[in-house]
């Protein structure tokens, strides 16, 4: 509940320090006293449009700081720190309005943006009056009302909750819908590329493997000419092995006849024999080791070319062509199956829908009967609030076509003022009078369902008086017991009612001397409320008699 209103400097407001109490409190005082002007700061402190001209005059800026005593579990704690604010202790909105028509928002001692403080200003407080158009009256706002009053709460959030998954199966089965037809318009590609890399059938580390071989074989075919030519030398006709094995043997049959003379020589030419032997052998190893078919390097050619190829139009790496065509055939893989997943996709669909359909259908009837539940308490009002010809209709409209979060109804509260005359929305039908009064018979057959925990009535009692204005008094006491309600009257009956009364003046500012006034405030004990109320009742000249008839009110025997 609202516990504390500070104002600086708005308007006709000096600086004004307001403390409110549960239960029922008015504000009275005479026109033009500044009753309006103390829920514009209101207002202003809950989020409402800002403007230079509130500043007071000869100020350079206004201020109003709200605070609220909130439970732990309210939702606008939540909303608090969902926006990265602290939400210890009372919540306490503070706004600063500059001349210049600039504003600063502050949300317990924290910046914070104009919209969030009205977003939670609206969980905080209801704002009523002739021409309000704001709360009540706003269609958007009827079905969360009939939700509380018949505690379907529960239900439509679990309904929100089927309208979700429902919702989220649908842009699944979009996206794996997607999916496959992308497949399809791709499968013929991957088909014909799977078949080629099949075909093609690559290896790990085959490209190194054929490129080493290849560059052997092309180094032993430039040196083969020669490697042939030593062979021929040292191992054809025109080797010189036998002249020199003839030469070696001859001087042998010399060396037995003259050895020192000889020995050295043939055991030079033994030597040179025995290395010509080994050059002999080396030539036939390295002209077989150089030995290769030239259509074994074709083929090893061709090979490598057509992998390096197929790397170039997959634009992969030789070694990556296995994984490439793996993944290949994984995608195909993946294209036969999605249509099978597609099926799964569309039969949860299917299964959310029907879901979500039922709970809306089963809570589209609850809602109905609540509606009859709901007209009935609200008529039950009227007659004491001089609207006994008037009656109250919740129009519930089901429309599966229109599904929503919130179900398949349309909620609007509609009214008629009279029998006889078409029944519409309360905005158009009521005039500024009745729909005060239909909206205080709708507040208080809801109760504390539904409801901010403050209430503010703005004068919703003009142009009533005796029974009526008695019937909206008791009426609005009725309803302080379940939520804080503060209403500005000029009804003394309702002020009767009130467990405070603060009553609004204009007097002199804080310099005596000045010319300029300023409201003023006061909260009133018995004797001033006595006072008050008989003015309220007698006028401008205040006699014994309206003394006691305000006394009698006071009393509860008015």
């Amino acid at each position: 509940m609202l516990v504390q209103l500070s104002i600086r400097d708005i308007v006709l407001i000096e600086r004004l320090d307001l403390e409110f109490d549960t239960g029922l409190s008015v504000l009275t005082g005479e026109t033009g006293a500044g009753k309006s002007i103390l829920l514009d700061s209101l207002s202003l402190a809950l989020g409402g449009r800002g403007d230079g001209s509130l500043v007071r005059h000869g100020a350079d800026k206004g201020q109003v700081t709200a605070a609220f005593d909130v439970s732990a579990d309210h939702p606008v704690r939540k909303m608090i720190r969902d926006n990265g604010l602290d939400d210890d202790g009372d919540v306490v909105f503070r706004r600063i309005q500059n001349g210049d028509g600039r504003t600063r928002v502050f949300i317990n001692d924290q910046p914070a943006s104009v919209a969030l403080m009205r977003e939670a200003g609206r969980l905080l407080v209801e704002i009523h009056g002739q021409h309000d158009d704001r709360a009540l009256v706003d269609a958007e706002a009827h079905r969360t009302l009939l939700d509380a009053f018949g505690g379907l709460d529960g239900a439509a959030g679990e309904l929100g909750g089927l309208y979700a998954a429902w919702r989220e199966a649908e842009r699944a089965l979009k996206k794996q819908r997607e999916k496959v037809e992308t497949a399809a318009r791709e499968a013929d590609y991957l088909r014909a590329s799977v078949e080629e890399l099949e075909k093609l059938s690559p290896q790990d580390g085959e490209e190194e493997e054929l490129a080493s071989r290849r560059a052997t074989m092309m180094k032993a075919e430039k040196t083969a000419a020669d490697i042939n030519e030593a062979n021929e030398i040292l191992n054809g006709q025109a080797s010189p092995m036998p002249v020199i094995s003839s030469l070696m043997r001859r001087l042998e049959r010399k060396a037995e006849e003259a050895p020192e003379l000889m020995g050295d020589l043939v055991a030079a030419l033994d030597r040179a024999l025995n290395a010509l032997a080994d050059a002999q052998t080396r030539a036939e190893e390295t002209l077989r080791a150089a030995d290769f078919d030239h259509r074994e390097l074709e083929l090893t050619e061709e090979r490598l070319f057509a992998l390096r190829a197929a790397a170039r139009k997959f634009n992969v790496q030789v070694d990556g062509l296995a994984e490439l065509a793996a993944a290949m055939v994984a995608d195909l893989a993946d294209l036969d199956a999605g249509e099978e997943r597609l099926r799964q996709f569309e039969d949860r669909v299917k299964e959310t829908e029907a879901a979500f359909y039922h709970a809306a259908r089963a809570l589209s009837e609850r809602r109905h009967n609540t509606a009859q539940a709901l007209e009935a308490a609200v008529m039950a009002e009227l007659p004491a609030l001089k609207l006994e010809r008037a009656a109250f209709i919740v129009q519930v409209t089901t429309d599966p076509e229109r599904a929503g979060a919130a179900g398949i109804d349309q909620v609007e509260f509609h009214v008629r003022t009279n029998p006889g005359t078409r029944a519409g929305p309360m905005m158009k039908v009521a005039s500024g009078g009745e729909l005060s009064r239909f909206l205080l018979a709708l507040k208080v057959a809801l109760a504390d369902r539904g409801s901010a925990p403050t209430l503010v009535f703005d004068e919703i009692d003009t142009g009533v008086g005796g029974a009526v204005a008695d019937a909206i008094g008791k009426r609005l006491k009725r309803l302080s017991e379940t939520v804080q309600v503060l209403s500005v009257t000029h009804a003394p009956q309702v002020a009767a009612r009130a467990k405070r009364h603060f009553l609004i003046a204009k007097g002199p500012g804080a310099d005596q001397a000045s010319d300029i006034v300023s409201t003023r405030v006061e909260t009133m004990d018995e004797a001033a409320r006595r006072e008050e109320i008989a003015r309220m009742l007698a006028g401008a000249s205040v006699t014994e008699e309206a003394r006691a008839a305000a006394a009698r009110l006071l009393s509860g025997e008015g």
